[in-house]
Order: structure tokens, then sequence, then C-alpha cells
């Protein structure tokens, strides 16, 4: 195969792509005009994009038309960006439009592809240099295939932003209902119940509820050694981790804390960013900083119980019982947490509550497969759809 064609190509296009600069394709490759913060608002008639998107809106435009945008300084330089129709482009971000043997949208995919950042001059400020650009070698086909390549790619863009707009609804949907289906401001009932169930939810102090786990022990392949995130609870070590260990040495003899599966664990420094969740992995050791609760089955489920300390109201409340000058280094002890109060329905009700609010987030964490599978297909034809 020629270096000059792609390793995926539509039916019907054969001839080798042909060498341009970035500057010869397109008829406007400049920067936008400065605009005063204050003509700047939350809301107007029309967007107003810098070198990261879109910053807000005005009621004057300076474009009208597609164009590709690229970020020209700070730290997200290169990053892209596609307007289309009236809109006011500022200093910090460089219009592109397509001459007519061109097509924009196709500049736009190419442009990300080639990742502009690499070419950011780095100093106290990083930015991008117009001149830079324009200078930059591209292959590129005749412009049929150019629109064919571009129609592709958007269709994925629209798929993703549909898979993402049904992964934020449903996330908010869960939001709506943390809030109903738990008593707020002192009440003993929630505002939405399940059918049959009609009882004062009874208050306890959590300490009635879990229980601090302290052993600790080795890594081991029963209990390998994990790390506990905001993002994603008790997770695997990185790559990166795996291969400093390497470097590192031997570290078997060193102690960890043990976490169980359907522990509660939190990070009493970060509490404040919600790391508070149940241990869905398993059986593992991580840092003696993280604390790990076992839940006591006879009053509550691991499920019912997750879904209640990981609520916002909750965090609130605990984060009165932070202690510390450093606001990075204020934590909230566990024996000020376990000594909150919290509301406990009956077992089967709460049953009920912790599968409803399981197989939601079954549900979410199947769109985000989705999303994630989807981005990863646009990163595949970004890579081979392209010479």
């Amino acid at each position: 195969m020629s270096n000059k064609v792609p390793q995926i190509r539509f039916n019907g296009y054969s001839d080798d792509w042909e060498q341009r600069k970035l500057g010869e394709m397109a008829k406007e490759f400049k920067s936008g005009i400065s605009l005063k913060a204050e003509y700047i608002y939350k809301f107007g008639k029309y967007p107003v994009y810098g070198g990261n998107g879109v910053r807000g809106y005005t009621n004057t435009y300076n474009h009208d038309g597609d164009f590709a945008l690229i970020g020209r300084q700070g730290a997200l330089s290169g990053n892209m960006n596609f307007s289309v129709g009236k809109a006011y482009f500022t200093e910090h971000a460089v219009a592109v439009k397509a001459n007519d043997k061109n097509d924009t949208k196709f500049l736009f995919y190419l442009m990300t592809k080639l990742k502009l950042g690499k070419w950011v001059t780095q100093s106290a400020q990083p930015g991008l240099a117009v001149g830079t650009v324009v200078s930059i070698k591209v292959l590129v086909p005749n412009k049929n295939e150019q629109i064919k390549i571009a129609n592709l790619f958007n269709d994925i863009d629209s798929t993703i932003a549909l898979h993402q707009r049904k992964l934020d609804l449903l996330k908010e949907q869960k939001k709506g209902y943390l809030q109903k289906m738990f008593p707020k401001n002192g009440a003993k009932v929630p505002e939405l119940r399940f059918a049959g169930f009609a009882d004062d939810w009874e208050e306890r102090k959590l300490q009635e509820v879990l229980r601090e786990r302290n052993n600790q022990q080795p890594q081991s392949m029963e209990y390998p050694l994990v790390s506990f995130t905001v993002e994603n609870g008790v997770t695997p070590k990185t790559d990166r981790y795996e291969r400093e260990q390497l470097v590192v040495g031997d570290k078997s003899s060193k102690k960890y804390k043990v976490t169980v599966l359907n522990d509660i664990v939190y990070n009493p420094a970060n509490l404040k960013f919600g790391a508070i969740s149940r241990n869905k992995y398993g059986n593992a050791v991580f840092s003696p900083i993280y604390i790990t609760f076992l839940v006591n089955n006879d009053v509550t489920t691991p499920e019912f119980i997750e879904m209640f300390v990981t609520r916002n109201d909750f965090i609130k409340r605990a984060l009165k019982y932070q202690q510390g000058t450093v606001y990075e280094r204020q934590s909230v002890s566990p024996t000020d947490l376990l000594a909150m109060n919290v509301y406990l329905p009956g077992k089967s009700e709460q049953e009920k509550i912790g599968s409803f609010f399981q197989q939601l987030d079954e549900t979410i964490a199947l769109h985000q497969r989705k999303l994630d599978l989807l981005k990863e297909q646009k990163k595949g034809f970004l890579q081979n759809m392209f010479v």
C-alpha cells in the first residue's frame, strides 16, 4: 500500500493523497478580535468563542458560517471547536475556513487528528503561532472524498452527543431520586416511596451501622494492592504504578490496610470532593490513609447505606466536623463520622431502595461503556482514515 493513502478508505477512491500546507487549503486562517469581558453575558444572541470553546454570549457577531476554531493561547492551546452560523471569535481563537477546493469540516477533523498542541511554544503563557500552523504539511484527498470523510465523523460525533445526553439525563434522574427517596430537613419519611411502606424511618447512630476495619497485611494474589479515587472508588493500580514498582523493587513485606467487598470506604481528606463509596472491587489492600467500614448486615444492606452516605446532603453535614487549618488537609475523622445520625427504614424497604439504585447504576454504567466505545471507535477511524 502506498504511504500516500490511508488504511481505511471509501469505495471508489484510489488516487494518492496530495501534499499541501494547511494554509494553502483555507481562504481564512486568522485570529478573532478581542472583546471586553463586560460585553460577554451568560445569555445572549450569539456565542462567544475563546481559546477553550464557548465563553458566553454577546449581542454582536464577527463571523457567519462554518468555521473550524483552534485555541491559540493557554494550557489548552491547539484544542479544536467547530462553529456554525453567526458567532463572535475572540483573539484567542483562530478561525479557519476552507477555500473552494477543500471542505471546512474535513479541515476540522484533520487538525483534530494532527493534535496541534504539539506545535505550541512553551513559555510563561503557552501559545500557538498562526504562522506555524499554516506551514504544517499534510496529505489530503480531493474535495469529494474530504466531504465523505467529514460526513462520517460528523455522524459519529452526533451519535456520541446523543449518548452523552442520555447519560447526563440518567445521572440527573439519579440525583433527583436521591433527593426524593431519602428524608431531609429532619423529616422521618421521604417524599417519594415504594407502595406498601408507611412507617417512620428509625434514627440511629452511624456507628450502629458501620464498624471500622483496621487489620493490615502485605499485598498478595488474594489481596492485591489497589487505589481509591473519587471517580472510580476502589480500583486497580495504574500501569504507571506497576512500572514504578519494578524500578523501586520488592515491596512484598510492606503492610497495607485490608478492605473487603461491600465495605464502605472513604478518604478523610477528600470527603469534600465526594471520596466515599462502596467497595465493588472485592478483597484488596490499600494505603492506611483510607478508612474502610464493615457493614452491619443485621440493620442495613451495603447497597442502601452506600446511597445514604454518598448523597450530597449527608456529605455536607459530615463536613461540619472537618478539622485542620489548611483547607487541602482538612479531614473528617472516622470517630466524628460514626457519631452522626442516620435514618433507616425497615430491611425490606432498604433492599427495595438499594436494588432500585443498583439497577440505575448498572444502566448508567452500560451507557458509559457505550459512550467510551464510540469514542474509541472515533479514535481508531481518525488514526486509519487520515495519512
